[in-house]
């Protein structure tokens, strides 16, 4: 069919009067229509246009070449051309000769518009009657296509970024933010890169780049793609357009990450645009970096390692789409020994192609690629990389790999800085030995002892403490939220399950570990499920491995946890006394059981095993660790809870004094006999020289808690306010002058249990008259506090007597003192006075 074709005259440059006019105007071209087209056909001349131009200086100037869509779905072409003002006059215009493609017809010869860019049909004048179809082209490849090749070279420093541009311009909706602008000299460089454009996107997305080769007003246009010049660069970036300024210096970076891009601007510097129709052949979305790189690889054109790596991934997500001849070449490229700037993203994707053609090729085909990755397994360090299986070699490639690299791994197995050495290093090492059938044997039980050691380590390391916001067990230890599994947890597990030999050695070790440091291996077992399944007996492990679950199920009981985790072991503690220190540090951490628990601790096993497990330290931190339950009030020396817990972590601590005679020592057997004689101050008749003794012990204790301190003072002070103390120990109470232990025996004395035996047993009363009567100038502590005991507790009590019952007390303080003391207890009930009192007592027990 014939296209409508129009021309149109710009008004001269300084011509106020004259206007932009159609000259012409083809059939069916509405007046709507040229009103949305005038505006496409405008164009500003350059700055600095002379008067006069010379013809070279008119033909210089631009020649806008434009392609736009319109309102009703039809398209627009156009060419313009710098003529001199008709009749000879002074002034430039622009001829504009348009072409109007109606909606859903396709241009001649199914051609892109681009391509009638350097059509002979466009004419610079109106002509007087009808002209060619410019759009109808000759057959072949049209004249925008010569010479491309070179261009693309000439400006291989911008290709990768203005394709990356070009392609977010093509989309269905518009990338926003305006234009892409291209700064060139010369329109036809502008051409060019749309030339370019055409026969690198797909043709559904060339053909939605509108564009025009010249624009003085880049920020205004609703085209895509718009070219300019030099000189209006900066304007287009002050707009916040997309500039590429190809006329001046080279970018420092291409491409901003478009691997797409940049794959495609490595094929058009190798003059090789066939390229990008062979991949379009290729499943994958338009823009897919993989059908490209493959390609491009097979053809043998050196690619980045961004591009390599997407070349890998797609050939291993579709290890179908390739056939024989092009696997082995895109194989022989990835493997190539010129390269030497693989990344760890590049080993992965090839890592995963050689999983994908493993068994679906010869193995000549892969084994380049196994080796390639056993390589940087070792000699990269590569932990991420996918190592193949063991029949991945076969014949001379295989024994090759392992000539080269076996004497590197054997030396770095055994290196002294192997001992830092993280654990999917070794891991990795030991996996790439056995895959090329190097001999470790020798080497094995020290890099397995290392590996055990470094495994809890690590693990606590790399992720989230267990005991911190997750779960807690009773202990706060080994029942916490463990985290995940560590980074080098599958290969590990991978390790175990290929080599028997490691997974036996690998148990023992970490069994033998365990009860060092048993918290750290649940939490490690927590994360990594070793397989316990053979026959190896593993007491420790298996009890590491149980105790997260007793933990959650028990519910707080930590004695039940205890016996639970001890019967996983599968040992009695008399055939093997660890599996006690195991336990205990798998229940309580670093925490001290308490009585009632570390007397349970104590009967499950004989001293010999709690000797050889060194649990009895632990024993020993509970009986001192006990001292902070609230003493017994004074007097009642078995009565209450608190006593009663008073006298288990005594009598515990008896025990342990018995069992364990040689191991304690220092100021721990002190804290012990502290609490011993505190009990046999309590129940029975300890040794004489209660109070030097007790001083003694407190002193070789230091730094003694004070709760256990307090504990020993309030048993000696409560013995000393009972009626039946010995005289002598009193006597040397009072003159040791210790106002600590004084103070203590005044608040004894203060307590409601002294105050009630006091008020109702007259003996009790006349004892204790006789007593803080007794020594006015032993010390200094001891007289004041005699005295407020006078008056603030005993004179209460007296009063609340009956007269019977002082009668009593009276009678009871001459018989056991004397008749001065007597009369001193009748002057002191009848005196008000302190002060007084105090003085006629002192007088009285003088001349007595």
């Amino acid at each position: 069919m014939s296209l409508a074709q129009m021309h149109y005259a710009s008004a001269a440059p300084g011509d106020q009067e004259a206007e932009g006019r159609f000259t012409a105007v083809g059939p069916g071209v509405s007046g709507t229509l040229l009103a949305e087209i005038e505006p496409l056909l405008r164009h500003g001349l350059p700055e600095g246009l002379a008067e006069r131009p010379t013809d070279g200086e008119l033909r210089s100037l631009p020649q806008p070449f434009t392609y736009a869509v319109l309102a009703d779905g039809g398209r627009l072409v156009a060419r313009s051309t710098a003529v001199r003002e008709t009749g000879g006059g002074p002034g430039v215009r622009f001829h504009a000769h348009a072409v109007h493609v109606p909606p859903g017809v396709p241009l001649p010869d199914d051609r892109m518009a681009v391509e009638a860019w350097r059509s002979p049909h466009w004419v610079a004048a109106t002509p007087g009657g009808p002209v060619p179809d410019p759009l109808s082209l000759p057959p072949g490849p049209a004249a925008v296509s010569e010479g491309l090749d070179d261009f693309a070279v000439s400006r291989g420093p911008w290709l990768a970024a203005v394709l990356a541009d070009l392609r977010r311009a093509s989309g269905v909706e518009p990338a926003g933010g305006g234009p892409v602008v291209l700064v060139e000299r010369q329109c036809a460089d502008v051409a060019r890169w749309l030339g370019l454009a055409s026969a690198t996107l797909p043709r559904a997305y060339a053909e939605r780049l509108t564009f025009t080769t010249y624009t003085r007003r880049p920020g205004s246009s609703t085209l895509r793609v718009v070219g300019v010049r030099p000189e209006d660069a900066e304007a287009a970036r002050s707009a916040g357009l997309r500039v590429h300024l190809c006329a001046g210096p080279p970018p420092a970076v291409g491409g901003a990450g478009d691997v797409w891009a940049v794959t495609a601007a490595r094929v058009w510097r190798s003059r090789s645009p066939e390229l990008f129709d062979v991949a379009r052949e290729l499943p994958g979305e338009p823009f897919a970096a993989g059908p490209l790189a493959v390609t491009a690889l097979c053809a043998g054109i050196a690619l980045g390692p961004d591009e390599r790596s997407a070349a890998a991934g797609w050939a291993a997500d579709r290890p179908y789409a390739l056939d024989a001849q092009r696997t082995g070449r895109l194989v022989e490229a990835l493997t190539s020994p010129a390269v030497d700037d693989r990344t760890g993203a590049e080993f992965d994707a090839v890592g995963r192609l050689f999983g994908a053609l493993e068994g679906r090729c010869p193995a000549s085909v892969t084994a380049p690629l196994a080796a390639m990755l056993v390589t940087e397994a070792v000699r990269g360090g590569n932990g991420s990389v996918e190592l193949p299986h063991r029949d991945a070699f076969t014949g001379p490639e295989g024994a090759a790999v392992a000539e080269r690299l076996g004497p590197e791994i054997l030396n770095e197995l055994g290196g002294g800085a192997a001992g830092t050495r993280p654990v999917a290093r070794t891991v990795q090492l030991l996996r790439v030995a056995r895959l090329l059938g190097v001999d470790t044997a020798e080497l094995l039980p020290e890099v397995v002892a290392r590996l055990a050691s470094a495994l809890p380590a690590e693990t606590a390391g790399c992720g989230e403490q267990m005991g911190g916001s997750g779960r807690e067990g009773p202990s706060g230890g080994a029942g916490a939220d463990p985290g995940g599994p560590p980074d080098f947890a599958p290969a590990l597990l991978e390790l175990l399950d290929e080599q028997f030999e490691v997974r036996t050695a690998l148990l023992g070790a970490l069994d033998r570990l365990a009860p060092d440091d048993p918290g750290a291996v649940a939490r490690f077992l927590e994360r990594v499920a070793l397989p316990f399944t053979g026959t190896q007996a593993l007491p420790h492990l298996r009890m590491c491995a149980e105790a997260p679950g007793a933990m959650a199920a028990q519910s707080g009981d930590r004695a039940a946890v205890w016996r639970r985790v001890l019967r996983s072991a599968g040992l009695s503690p008399f055939a093997e006394p660890l599996v006690l220190r195991t336990a205990v540090g798998l229940v309580w951490g670093d925490r001290a059981p308490s009585v009632e628990e570390a007397r349970m601790l104590l009967e499950a096993a004989t001293s010999d095993a709690h000797r050889a497990a060194g649990t009895w330290a632990r024993l020993v931190d509970a009986a001192l660790g006990a001292s902070a339950a609230e003493p017994s009030a004074a007097g009642s020396h078995a009565d209450g809870p608190a006593a009663a817990g008073a006298d288990e972590a005594a009598a515990l601590a008896h025990d342990l004094l018995r069992g364990f005679p040689e191991e304690i020592g220092g100021r721990e057997r002190a804290g012990l006999l502290l609490l011993d004689l505190a009990r046999e101050l309590r129940t029975g008749a300890p040794d004489p020289g209660w109070t030097e003794t007790v001083r003694a012990l407190c002193a070789r204790a230091e730094p003694v808690g004070p709760a256990l301190r307090e504990r020993a003072h309030t048993a000696l002070v409560e013995r000393l306010l009972a009626p039946d103390r010995p005289g002598a120990e009193l006597y040397a109470f009072v003159h040791a002058d210790d106002a600590e232990l004084v103070a203590a025996y005044d608040r004894a004395a203060r307590t409601e249990t002294v105050r009630t035996r006091l008020r109702t047993q007259p003996a009790y009363a006349a004892d204790c008259f006789t007593v803080w009567t007794a020594h006015p100038h032993a010390g200094t502590a001891w007289p004041p506090v005699a005295a407020a005991l006078l008056a603030e507790v005993l004179r209460p009590a007296v009063r609340a007597m009956s007269a019977e019952e002082v009668a009593e007390v009276e009678a009871t303080v001459g018989r056991t003192g004397s008749s001065g003391r007597a009369g001193a207890f009748r002057a002191w009930n009848r005196s008000s006075a302190l002060g007084r009192l105090g003085r006629r007592i002192a007088g009285r027990v003088r001349r007595g």
